[in-house]
């Protein structure tokens, strides 16, 4: 299973806010060394920067990444990327946003409750996709460093 098939999938649909931050951990796990720009990876995969800056935000605020602003400044994994899950940074951007309405803090206004036999399997199949994403991590699909299409020949 692909990422693009998890993220646009009609049955358990990750956010676009979520898909641009799954992307730039990828990048960041495939250098894990290397600070990057937010125009950078921006460009590298056609996100708009000002949105990729709220997504490096919440990565930020979340732990997942490291920052720093001014000359030189860019951004890092603020861990291994052996030491995050897809499942961890999910959790993080996705859990503010309920799957279905009586999965809200309030429960909705879920007409169905407390009656309501799909609630427990859609519950169910939530985790079930959260525990395939929990043993995944950054590592296993670090997006890996393009060649350069201008090689500099080795000089011996």
């Amino acid at each position: 299973m692909f990422l693009q098939d998890l993220i646009r999938g009609d049955p358990m649909n990750l956010t676009l806010f979520t898909d641009f931050a799954l992307r730039a951990l990828m990048r960041l796990a495939g250098e894990p060394a290397r600070s990057f720009a937010t125009n950078e990876i921006a460009a590298e995969f056609g996100i708009s920067r000002n949105h990729l800056a709220k997504v490096v935000r919440d990565l930020a605020e979340t732990g997942f990444i490291s920052t720093q602003r001014g000359a030189g400044g860019g951004f890092t994994l603020a861990r291994s990327p052996e030491a995050i899950t897809l499942g961890q940074v999910v959790r993080a951007l996705e859990d503010r946003r309920a799957l279905v309405e009586c999965f809200r803090d309030d429960g909705g206004n879920c007409l169905l409750m407390p009656r309501c036999r799909l609630r427990s399997r859609l519950a169910a199949a939530r985790e079930a996709f959260m525990r395939e994403l929990d043993g995944t991590t950054l590592a296993e699909c670090a997006y890996p460093v393009q060649a350069s299409k201008n090689p500099v020949p080795h000089v011996a």
